[in-house]
C-alpha cells in the first residue's frame, strides 16, 4: 500500500510539473548554439536579450546589434536590425551576417525536447539557443 501511495505522489508531482510549459523569458540574455544548419565557430559568443520594452539586443560575434521586436503568443519578429561598425577576421563576419539575416527571418519560436528555444523562419532550420546561465 505504501508503495501504491509513494508512485502516485510522485506520478502527481511529475504531472504538475510537465503542466508548466517552459516560457521565453524577458531581460534574460540566451547563447546561440546553432544558425540553421551549422554551429558557430569555435569561441564565438553570440548572444540575444529580449526586453519587455519590445528592443532586442546582444552580441554577434564582433559588433553589438539591437532591433525592435514582436512577441505575440509563439509569433516572434524583428524589424530592422542595426549593429556597430566594428571588423573582425572575415569568418566571423560572415558568421555574424548570416546570424542577422537569419534572425531577420524568423516567425516563430519554440521549445525543443531537450528545452533549448529555437526561433523558426518559414523555412529551412532554427536558430538554437541556450539561456545564459548566472
Amino acid at each position: 500500500m505504501k508503495r501504491l501511495a509513494l508512485a502516485a505522489l510522485i506520478g502527481a508531482g511529475l504531472m504538475g510539473c510537465a503542466a508548466e510549459p517552459v516560457q521565453l523569458q524577458h531581460n534574460r540574455s540566451y547563447i546561440l548554439e546553432w544558425i540553421g544548419e551549422r554551429p558557430l565557430m569555435d569561441y564565438s559568443h553570440l548572444t540575444i536579450t529580449l526586453g519587455d520594452d519590445g528592443r532586442a539586443y546582444g552580441n554577434g560575434g564582433c559588433n553589438h546589434w539591437f532591433a525592435p521586436y514582436t512577441l505575440e503568443g509563439h509569433r516572434l519578429s524583428f524589424g530592422k536590425i542595426g549593429s556597430t561598425r566594428k571588423l573582425c577576421a572575415p569568418a566571423l563576419m560572415e558568421q555574424e551576417t548570416r546570424f542577422l539575416q537569419a534572425l531577420e527571418k524568423v516567425e516563430r519560436w519554440d521549445i525543443s525536447p531537450i528545452e533549448q528555444m529555437r526561433f523558426w523562419p518559414a523555412q529551412g532550420k532554427p536558430l538554437r539557443w541556450w539561456l545564459e546561465e548566472g
